[in-house]
């Protein structure tokens, strides 16, 4: 059975943040990933981590001003300079908790102009040098545009190609069944197809991004094939509980 890792900004809700981490821990939970630290010190995200003997799977680096709509800087040519000094302000967090890969937002731009392209293909190079030294990966995620309408990177195959046109050691594809149902359908194929390239897994079920027990997608054959594939890494638990986090849990080995 893969390693789960609660998404604590979706997941115990029901808790402040930081006290998610022992609410995940005492579920039985050993990892955890979310989307943003950033509201909190390096020194207190640390603590929570190391206190119930957790492992961070994964955070996003900073998208910007996400309560004004930013999802992200990355393909945004006028903003070249916020995005760098992005990845100075999560280098403490990165730090501290000793997370392995973080994830980079692309923002709300179009696919096709070729400014935003050649600015997204920068930023990625550029963040993938940064993260090195440290024995980070970096992860780009194609997410939906039901979701996320207007999101740069909405496609899981241009992904693929870009991260192979790229050839960076530390770059790898956040592979989320949820969005890729969405955007393509053939889960599995693709699955199977793009596994050497595959840093992090996040699941959801389609189309209510509920619990993974239901709808669309068979998880329990996706999470066998996820052992039969030998994927090393963790499945990230994005999805939004349907009632409270504790009485979702049935789908989950750990309890």
């Amino acid at each position: 059975m893969p390693r789960f890792a609660a998404n604590l900004t979706m997941m115990f809700n029901e808790w402040d943040f930081l006290d998610r981490f022992d609410a995940a821990a005492e579920a039985g939970f050993t990892a955890v990933e979310f989307l943003f630290p950033y509201d909190h010190s390096p020194e207190d995200v640390a603590e929570r981590l190391r206190r119930n003997r957790l492992e961070l799977a994964l955070f996003n680096l900073p998208p910007g001003d996400w309560a004004a709509g930013d999802r992200g800087l990355a393909a945004l040519p006028e903003r070249g300079r916020e995005f760098e000094a992005s990845l100075d302000t999560a280098l403490p967090y990165i730090q501290a908790t000793g997370v392995r890969r973080v994830h980079l937002m692309a923002g709300l731009a179009d696919p096709a102009t070729a400014a935003n392209v050649e600015a997204y293909r920068a930023a990625v190079r550029h963040a993938a040098a940064f993260l090195a030294p440290h024995g980070v990966d970096l992860v780009i995620e194609p997410i939906n545009g039901r979701d996320m309408p207007g999101y740069f990177l909405n496609d899981v195959d241009a992904a693929a190609r870009l991260i192979g046109d790229l050839a960076l050691s530390n770059l790898r594809l956040q592979f989320d069944m949820y969005h890729c149902q969405i955007i393509h359908g053939d889960v599995t194929t693709r699955l199977r197809a793009l596994l050497p390239l595959i840093g992090h897994v996040q699941v959801a079920s389609v189309p209510s991004r509920h619990e993974p027990d239901g709808e669309e997608l068979n998880y329990p054959f996706l999470f066998a094939e996820l052992d039969q594939l030998r994927y090393g890494g963790f499945v990230g638990c994005e999805y939004r509980p349907a009632g409270r986090t504790l009485d979702g849990l049935g789908w989950f080995p750990g309890r």
